[in-house]
């Protein structure tokens, strides 16, 4: 029975091995490892992939625009600030542990990455192309000792026998690695195998439209935010008296510094305007919805990134919008992350789990807090559902003597629990 096994791994090896072989072939040749049958990943490989207000959409030309890269930034960000204790099941309930996943997770992934580093990548490339990657380097015991965040453009995926492969490069040299040992983030549209990018699937023509309003917006105020015009001669003047008069006129007039000053015209020149004003071309309105639009892709609220003419329909009040951020938007990426971590780090074992502790985010004003943590802890005529050293981990406060007891309905803070008395009736054989 061990030889069969010996023989069928040795088998995979050798598979790996040639295919690793023919992967390293298609590499040097096209400087990136891209499947044939992905005409996105292609496209974007040699950056050809126009939107239909004319500039290129891909995910490196996507961050130009800022209300992207203010998108991208805002969730990755609050992703990477969220401490993931470890947790272990008990029979009422759980308890935090103090287990080695936790520095990978929260301090540092590799050498390389700190965890926070590591967090923006991966969110990064999951929000941009659709997928991330990361690699669990275990121990000879199975435990993981490194997480290697992946380069996209160097990590190609293929199904086999019902299982995902994956084939990277990393520091020159080349990889198979089966699915069990690859963090793989995915998003939404998710196949099996990879992600459509958000880009891809619902944003390039937005993107397009805010990139080519920027670049116009650029352009018109160069000129010194002066509209196109032609300039009427009455005569009939030869091709180098309108070319010298072309000349001193950009010489005098072009940039913001000059647009100002005052158009000296001779010799019955007249100026004749072509093109309409910023205000009535609706420049500034474009781009205003343009920056709406692209928060809508991402799931952001406009006011979060800069646009605070629109009202939110998520609540009132910053509290009530930070809540609906938690809830709405970075939820749907959170709670995939933590079912890919517990079914990767622990494959055997559902004793332990990992999950993002929400709170921090969640936490409302000084004193709306206080009022939920002095419900929280009870007293006189209501019911305790926290200790105080419970109350005191959310602060990041270290636990004291006597604060594990739940205080009950009608007993003080600092009272102790009345002693226990009889029912009032005799026992049997007492007199009475």
């Amino acid at each position: 029975m061990f030889g069969k096994k010996r023989r069928e791994q040795q088998a995979q090896v050798e598979q790996l091995t040639t295919r690793l072989a023919e992967l390293e072939g298609q590499i040097q040749n096209s400087g990136g490892m891209v499947s044939t049958s992905d005409r996105e990943a292609i496209l974007e490989l040699f950056n050809v992939q126009p939107s239909y207000a004319g500039p290129t959409v891909n995910s490196q030309t996507a961050m130009k625009a800022s209300a992207v890269y203010a998108s991208v930034a805002l969730i990755a960000g609050a992703i990477a600030s969220l401490p993931i204790p470890a947790y272990q099941r008990t029979a009422d309930g759980r308890e935090r542990v103090d287990h080695p996943v936790w520095y990978l997770l929260n301090e540092q992934f590799t050498p390389s990455f700190s965890a926070f580093a590591a967090w923006e990548y991966l969110i990064s490339c999951k929000l941009l192309r659709g997928d991330s990657y990361a690699w669990l380097v275990r121990n000879r015991a199975g435990e993981p000792e490194e997480i290697i965040p992946l380069p996209w453009t160097q990590t190609l995926v293929e199904r086999r026998g019902g299982r995902n492969v994956y084939y990277f490069e990393l520091d020159g040299e080349y990889f198979g690695v089966d699915q069990e040992d690859i963090l793989h983030f995915h998003s939404l549209g998710f196949d099996g195998v990879k992600s459509p990018s958000v880009i891809g699937l619902a944003g390039r023509q937005s993107i397009g439209v805010a990139l080519a309003a920027e670049e116009y917006s650029a352009r018109f105020f160069s000129n010194g935010a002066r509209p196109d015009f032609a300039i009427k001669h009455p005569g009939n003047p030869g091709t180098d008296q309108v070319n010298l008069m072309r000349e001193k006129w950009l010489e005098r007039h072009q940039g913001g510094s000059r647009s100002h000053l005052p158009a000296m015209l001779t010799g019955g020149a007249d100026i004749k305007e072509l093109t309409m004003s910023a205000e009535d071309s609706q420049l500034l309105e474009t781009r205003r919805w343009q920056v709406v639009d692209i928060a809508r892709i991402f799931g952001v609220p406009a006011h979060m990134i800069g646009e605070h003419e629109k009202s939110s329909s998520w609540g009132s009040g910053i509290e009530q919008l930070g809540i609906g951020f938690v809830r709405w938007t970075l939820n749907r990426h959170l709670r995939p992350i933590e079912q890919e971590l517990n079914r990767k780090l622990w494959p055997r074992s559902a004793r332990y789990f990992c999950e993002f502790n929400r709170q921090g985010l969640l936490a409302g004003d000084s004193k709306a807090e206080a009022e939920y943590l002095g419900k929280a802890l009870g007293g006189p005529g209501s019911q305790g559902y926290m200790t105080v050293n419970e109350v005191r981990r959310i602060k990041n406060l270290p636990p004291i003597a006597g604060g594990d007891k739940l205080i009950w309905a009608g007993e003080k803070a600092n009272e102790k629990p009345a002693a226990e008395t009889g029912s009032g009736q005799p026992e049997s054989g007492e007199e009475v």
